[in-house]
């Protein structure tokens, strides 16, 4: 077994501040978190356009893509690597699981933020004390403020009657096992950075706004950019 004081970390030449004044703007983590079909996605892709018109650096991580390959499930894993570290590195949907997926998501996206990026999650993230760690592990690589939490406070009944893959009438057929919102609980942030009111009306585009008017208050996005 490897002896964890043996793993010491490497400072780098390139500083974190060269690499946000090369890119004119401030490494952070948007952490947007709601149910399933609280648009959530919907709204990160917004920003992310946003501030690519506004030539900001940025990276979007979304739930169901990183399941394609980070946070695989065992049955994705399974054919080509075997059924033994399948089970032991593939991820499901169980609590536990839930916890590794977001502590690998996290550290991820601490990385990027580190590397000066804007980096936009969109994840169920159930559990408030993932959501946590995840500032804690983003704050610990940086500064306190790097991590932005952005509740998309959908009403469930809404988010059924959306729907868009289906998984709410499956998981109340209970096809679907540890489905959020039904099954297994959602636990809304205490103090989120930013509360979006889901199904007031608005457009994802007007929500966006709203997301990158924070960004601009915390001087995240620079006033000008370099290009």
């Amino acid at each position: 077994m490897t002896d964890p004081s043996d793993i010491v970390w490497h400072d780098q030449t390139v500083t974190r501040d060269q690499r946000e004044q090369r890119l004119g703007q401030k490494g952070a983590v948007v952490w947007f978190t709601g149910l399933s079909g609280c648009g959530k996605s919907t709204v990160a892709n917004e920003l992310d356009r946003h501030l690519g018109q506004l030539g900001c650096a940025t990276m979007l991580l979304d739930g169901d893509n990183i399941r394609h390959g980070l946070c695989a499930p065992p049955s994705v894993l399974a054919e080509e690597h075997g059924e033994d570290f399948a089970s032991r590195f593939g991820l499901g949907f169980a609590e536990v699981d839930r916890e590794e997926n977001i502590r690998r998501v996290g550290s991820v996206a601490a990385l990027m933020a580190s590397a000066g990026l804007i980096t936009l999650t969109a994840f169920v993230s159930p559990y408030r004390r993932d959501r946590d760690r995840v500032r804690a592990i983003v704050e610990k690589s940086g500064r306190v403020g790097d991590f932005l939490e952005v509740f998309v406070d959908t009403p469930l009944e809404i988010c059924e009657q959306r729907d868009p893959k289906g998984l709410y009438k499956k998981a109340r057929a209970g096809e679907i096992k540890h489905f959020t919102g039904i099954s297994d609980p959602y636990e809304s942030p205490h103090a989120p950075e930013i509360h979006l009111r889901g199904g007031d009306g608005r457009t994802p585009a007007e929500q966006a706004a709203e997301v990158l008017a924070g960004l601009k208050m915390r001087r995240i996005v620079a006033i000008s950019q370099p290009r």
